[in-house]
């Protein structure tokens, strides 16, 4: 299992944009995967999931995957928040 808290810098915080692209790329793996935000934890392969967390700019969240890929996938999903959703 791996976990990692990050930040998010991009002016949507997770919600459209840049939802759906975190799903994207989240669903290239096989892990599975959370993410927790105001003591709410919910699928992070799941668009109306993480929109319904309503996590901000300025927010932290928690990413945990669990699987074979989980450390690639914490990797690419971290560089993607802290890149503000840049590239994909």
């Amino acid at each position: 299992m791996e976990t990692v808290s990050v930040k998010l810098n991009n002016e949507e915080g997770l919600h459209a944009r840049p939802a759906a692209i975190f799903v994207q790329v989240a669903s290239k793996y096989t892990s599975e995967l959370t993410i927790k935000a105001h003591g709410v934890e919910v699928n992070g392969k799941s668009i109306i999931g993480i929109m319904s967390l309503g996590a901000f700019n300025g927010e932290e969240i928690v990413l945990t995957a669990n699987g074979q890929d989980e450390k690639q996938m914490i990797m690419e999903l971290k560089n993607l928040i802290e890149n503000e959703f840049k590239g994909y």
